[in-house]
């Protein structure tokens, strides 16, 4: 069988009707291939998320139909202390240690990028607490570590300041909460060290050279060369910190206490949902939160153009 050809400045095509069906059976084949995630995609999220948004509009306790109640849920929201209380300790626990975790991640990553020797050895060990994530194992030797006779505690006492425990202190839970986030600063660590390593050692060179110390040397070159990594972790470890749940369930088990100064946002749409078996109410602060964090992102992109500068750009 031959194949008919044109020809369009002296190259051989196919004509534009075969072109076309190549095309056609191309796309066909992605297709194909992308059946099975598009099915789990739709099934597994998109599904899931739509039934969501509909209990979130119904009074619905797992073991009875839902009944529709229109807009209840939100209004009742904005009415129950615990859920703005939940709001307040979830909002603490962002603006202070987020910052505090990415300071940590990139102060250490600043430290290993001039060193010379074990680089690979200290990496590793700064990476491995994130590896671990925020599991329930290291909820259990957290809150043992902080309890009343703890090591820390014990540590605290020998030098005269006597706690009684970071656990059951109302005061001391947050910045406890903040000091394991913190902790965890492997992953935007090795983002940063990964950032540090493609800005050019000519720019360093030829600031010494104008007699510009360290700290002008990261004010004018490092922060504005990293600021797009800057801006990556910031999103990343944002969304993240709203989802706290696992240690914070761990360590105040599961109630939130004391005085409600653990009480999570995701923590208590968990107990509204399975321990109150108000699922409704319970879809409608999971949408609440879906929202708010989609406004922040949105927030997060418009302000970074003030101060998020890449390869390129005019200014």
């Amino acid at each position: 069988m031959t194949l008919t050809l044109t020809r369009r400045r002296g190259v051989e095509t196919a004509p534009p009707a075969r072109r076309a069906g190549q095309r056609g059976a191309d796309i066909r084949a992605g297709y194909t291939f992308l059946l099975p995630w598009l099915l789990g995609f739709i099934l597994l999220a998109v599904g899931p998320m739509l039934s969501s948004l509909y209990l979130s509009f119904t009074d619905y306790n797992l073991f009875e139909a839902p009944t529709w109640i229109g807009l209840e849920n939100y209004t009742d929201l904005f009415a129950d202390d615990r859920f703005l209380q939940s709001v307040q300790v979830t909002l603490s626990y962002v603006v202070f240690g987020t910052p505090l975790k990415l300071a940590a991640a990139l102060a250490v990553a600043l430290l290993l990028n001039n060193a010379t020797q074990g680089q690979g050895f200290y990496r590793s060990a700064f990476y491995a607490p994130s590896l671990i994530g925020a599991s329930v194992s290291i909820a259990i030797v957290w809150k043992a570590m902080f309890g009343d006779d703890g090591p820390v505690d014990q540590g605290l006492g020998f030098f005269g300041i006597h706690l009684g425990g970071w656990v059951g202190n109302p005061s001391m839970t947050m910045p406890m909460m903040i000091l394991l986030t913190v902790w965890q600063f492997g992953a935007p660590m090795v983002i940063f060290l990964a950032g540090l390593k493609q800005i050019p050692t000519e720019l360093y060179e030829a600031a010494s050279m104008d007699g510009a110390g360290p700290w002008r040397k990261f004010v004018n070159i490092t922060f504005p060369m990293l600021s797009p990594v800057v801006f990556f972790n910031l999103l990343l470890e944002t969304i993240h910190a709203f989802q706290i749940f696992a240690s914070a369930y761990i360590i105040s088990n599961g109630e939130g206490g004391p005085a409600g100064s653990t009480l999570f946002y995701t923590l208590y749409l968990y107990l509204r949902g399975f321990s109150d078996f108000r699922m409704g109410y319970a879809s409608a602060m999971a949408w609440l939160l879906v929202i708010v964090v989609g406004v922040i992102t949105l927030l997060f992109f418009r302000t970074s153009k003030s101060w998020v500068h890449y390869g390129g750009d005019a200014r």
